[in-house]
């Protein structure tokens, strides 16, 4: 199996900013195909914000939810157990840790397999669907969505966000991923043994455009560029120095700043019927 490199690490600005995800937010293509009962398999959970919501709709529905990071697994298990004092019921989910190359399941286990940005961080993206294709019985539903670093946009113009954009994307491909993973997802499903029939594909787009929504984007981003993995990476690879992630914070910053500042985030969202 291949031993992959997650381009974003586990520092404690990324995992917040993953936090801010819900299914509502991440995964509405998926949202009008589920119903009570079904057993669905989380993939790639994080800290497991996506899967609490999931598990609410599909209940009593089993949800098994799996990251192959342990540290997130933990982080996933203490917002479950902060959730659940908060009233949430949430007995039907349970957090542990999975590769998506070799699911702990037997064939035809799963309704439903879901996956939130994870096919863009692997080297092997046609046989992670092909496993998530193995575990979920004829006629479910495997459900991905990735986004696409190279069609992301903005306003004002900055040249800092242009060399984000360029050293994301050249880490992201040090580490044979693919980080324009949303244009992708259609040619990998049909790789991986779906046929055309069986896949449907859209795109949603996040947008941050308000004065809060633009403050949260700039300023995680501002501190994953020099504190995260990915800024270790950027240095390491030979991408970038440490001087020019520090303008690149810089320029988030300054974006966020802005009264007109715009960023939009394209997420490819795929439906798959094996």
């Amino acid at each position: 199996m291949p031993e992959d490199t997650y381009t974003h690490g586990h520092h404690e600005s990324v995992v917040r900013s993953h936090s801010a995800r819900t299914a509502a937010n991440s995964a509405p293509h998926l949202l009008p195909l589920l119903a009570p009962g079904q057993r669905l398999l989380d993939v790639g959970c994080g800290p497991g914000t996506i899967s609490m919501d999931l598990a609410e709709i599909v209940a009593p529905g089993e949800v098994v939810a799996t990251d192959l990071a342990a540290p997130v697994i933990v982080t996933a298990q203490a917002n479950l157990e902060r959730a659940r004092s908060d009233g949430r019921s949430l007995d039907n989910l349970r957090f542990e840790t999975g590769d998506v190359y070799a699911i702990d399941a037997a064939d035809d286990s799963f309704d439903v397999v879901h996956a939130h940005q994870v096919l863009q961080h692997v080297s092997d993206p046609v046989a992670a669907l092909a496993e998530m294709r193995r575990v979920c019985r004829p006629g479910g539903i495997v459900a991905v969505a990735d986004a696409d670093y190279g069609a992301m946009f903005w306003a004002p113009e900055s040249p800092a966000l242009e060399k984000w954009q360029s050293v994301y994307r050249a880490v992201a491909r040090k580490n044979d991923a693919e980080p324009d993973a949303a244009r992708h997802l259609l040619a990998w499903a049909l790789e991986a043994g779906f046929t055309r029939e069986q896949v449907s594909v859209a795109a949603n787009t996040w947008v941050f455009a308000d004065a809060a929504t633009r403050g949260r984007w700039g300023a995680t981003w501002a501190e994953r560029t020099v504190a995260s993995a990915l800024g270790e990476q950027a240095v390491s690879y030979g991408v970038a120095s440490e001087v020019e992630l520090v303008e690149i914070a810089e320029g988030w910053r300054a974006w966020a700043a802005t009264d007109d500042g715009f960023f939009a985030v394209v997420n490819g969202q795929m439906i798959c019927r094996p």
